[in-house]
């Protein structure tokens, strides 16, 4: 393959062309299941028909689940009625590993004669994670390695058309994930706690953990000691 041709094919992210023959993007996953159009004749709300046809198949679809679907930012991974067969299948391009979505490129790079327009979304992107991502890239032989780098919003909209009780149903699933984020939030403030008393009785130790967060480090995306 790519021996007599050079030019012949090259798989990009026709977003257009996908739209009007309704189908996702080019080899991209689904960024989510539930989204915006906007045209010139105004806005629309798409559904991922795939998994529309599964709902309405299981008797699932109804203005409930379309809720919960649209303050889940289109997600299945937090809604309870939904099968975890299904939550499998439809794993928007966040809930993927990037490095699986290299792989793919790299089994699909043996039949591309030119190149491939692979994107990378990543929530929390860093100088680290990227040059990690792309000598992956490059020891699996991809020939461009990546294209445009894709992250979310910092704030999340505020969804005014969403029944209320739909997302407070949604909170104390979604709490559920969040719990090895409050158990880290809360040995930090054990540490902090310890670190006042230590004050108060006059000591002038400061433990060692204190002092990372003051370390150069690549991971930290505050650090700009190295301009990374």
């Amino acid at each position: 393959y790519g021996v007599r041709n050079s030019l012949l094919l090259a798989p990009m992210p026709t977003a257009s062309t996908s739209q009007i023959l309704g189908n996702n993007e080019c080899f991209e996953p689904y960024t989510s299941n539930v989204y915006t159009r906007r045209v010139l004749s105004g806005e629309f709300v798409v559904v991922n028909k795939h998994l529309l046809k599964d709902l309405v198949r299981l008797g699932l679809w109804n203005d409930r689940m379309k809720n919960q679907l649209i303050a889940a930012n289109g997600s299945v991974q937090n809604i309870r009625e939904i099968p975890q067969e299904l939550k499998e299948i439809y794993r928007t391009v966040w809930e993927i590993k990037q490095k699986s979505i290299l792989e793919m490129a790299a089994d699909r790079g043996a039949y591309i004669c030119q190149s491939q327009s692979l994107n990378i979304h990543m929530l929390e992107p860093s100088f680290a994670k990227l040059s990690s991502m792309h000598f992956y890239a490059w020891k699996l032989g991809l020939k461009t390695g990546t294209y445009y780098l894709r992250t979310k919003a910092a704030a999340d909209a505020i969804k005014f058309t969403v029944d209320k009780n739909q997302i407070n149903e949604l909170a104390p699933q979604a709490s559920v994930n969040d719990h090895a984020e409050n158990g880290h939030k809360s040995l930090v403030a054990d540490m902090i706690a310890q670190n006042g008393n230590l004050k108060a009785n006059g000591s002038t130790h400061t433990p060692e953990a204190t002092l990372n967060g003051s370390a150069c480090s690549l991971d930290d995306p505050d650090c700009e000691a190295c301009s990374s």
